[in-house]
């Protein structure tokens, strides 16, 4: 298979690029780093079945070739980015998402669109079927992604239906471990980040909110086996296992060993109550559950955090000069 990941040096992206490549595969990478980093994929760059592109899929997607597969995951995904970059993500949504569909059009290729949980805004069902239809604000701060994410279902459904495009959505909840940027804002890294290094681990509100936490290994192996399916989705693909955002901070702590406290401050509008996917359709569909316990997950990530941490500060050591990294306050 040739495949095409939009937002490939990404989190999630660089690991399905890198999953994709150990079964065989060959890959076309396309990313332009707004919220992502060529290091995420530099161990994959000699290797010949991998090719980086870089390029902003909302001006245009020509792949020469064939391609069999587009993946289209490109857009900022966490609320610190999306704050930042309201239009691009509107971009990435819209325009993005169109010309990753023309591309999948052109070439006779399966597509699959990575949605979000935030499809469902601040639901009023728990957990959250496919079949329930959220509960939005359209002109909240985080409207730009739940409605970008939301047009971006819309539009591939428009396309699989009178375009004839053999088209896939996935509802991706709360993915966590390596390669999570320091400040990306969300929960788990700033957490980590600021146990790791001794600061005052921020919990928004009273942390009561809860998530719930895909470990990325697990959350790639669902998107093969929807791209692999007949079934066109939307698909939850999440980890039905809840647990409170003070809950995950108290966890961290114990984790990392860690003589951080753990400090309330004050919570982002919109911020979902609730998040808890129903994954009985993954079950029937795909034969897909998460399989990897969440404190596994947790470990892989401190470890990754420990070793950037100590490659900064030997980076630091020789160029004195270089600024350190902020740190963000955890937004979940």
């Amino acid at each position: 298979m040739r495949a095409v990941v939009t937002g490939g040096a990404g989190f999630i992206g660089s690991h399905l690029c890198e999953r994709l490549i150990r079964e065989g595969h060959d890959v076309v990478c396309v990313d332009n780093y707004v919220t992502s980093s060529p290091d995420n994929v530099e161990h994959l760059r000699d290797d010949r079945h991998f090719r980086l592109d870089e390029r902003d899929v909302t001006e245009g997607l020509e792949v020469p070739g064939h391609v069999d597969a587009v993946f289209h995951l490109a857009s900022p995904a966490s609320p610190v980015d999306y704050l930042r970059l309201p239009l691009e993500t509107l971009g990435a949504g819209s325009a993005g998402t169109w010309n990753a569909l023309d591309l999948a059009a052109a070439k006779g290729a399966r597509f699959l669109l990575a949605s979000t949980s935030e499809s469902y805004g601040d639901p009023q069902v728990h957990p959250q079927p496919e079949s329930y239809w959220g509960s939005v604000n359209p002109v909240g701060p985080r409207s730009v992604y739940d409605e970008a994410k939301r047009f971006g279902e819309a539009l591939t459904v428009a396309y699989r239906r009178h375009c004839g495009v053999d088209a896939k959505i996935v509802r991706i909840f709360n993915t966590f471990g390596p390669r999570m940027r320091a400040d990306d804002g969300r929960a788990i890294p700033t957490f980590v980040g600021q146990a790791l290094c001794g600061e005052p681990i921020t919990v928004s509100g009273d942390g009561s909110q809860t998530r719930s936490l895909c470990y990325v290994d697990d959350l790639v192996d669902g998107l093969l086996r929807m791209l692999a399916s007949d079934h066109g989705g939307p698909v939850n693909l999440g980890n039905p296992h809840e647990v409170s955002i003070f809950e995950l901070a108290e966890w961290i702590r114990k984790l990392t060993r860690t003589t951080s406290e753990i400090t309330l401050i004050p919570r982002p509008k919109d911020d979902p109550e609730r998040r808890r996917p129903d994954i009985t359709l993954a079950r029937e569909l795909l034969d897909w559950e998460p399989t990897t316990p969440v404190e596994q997950g947790l470990r892989d990530i401190i470890t990754d955090f420990r070793h950037r941490l100590a490659a900064r500060d030997v980076t630091e050591r020789r160029n004195p000069a270089l600024p350190s990294p902020p740190t963000a306050s955890a937004r979940s």
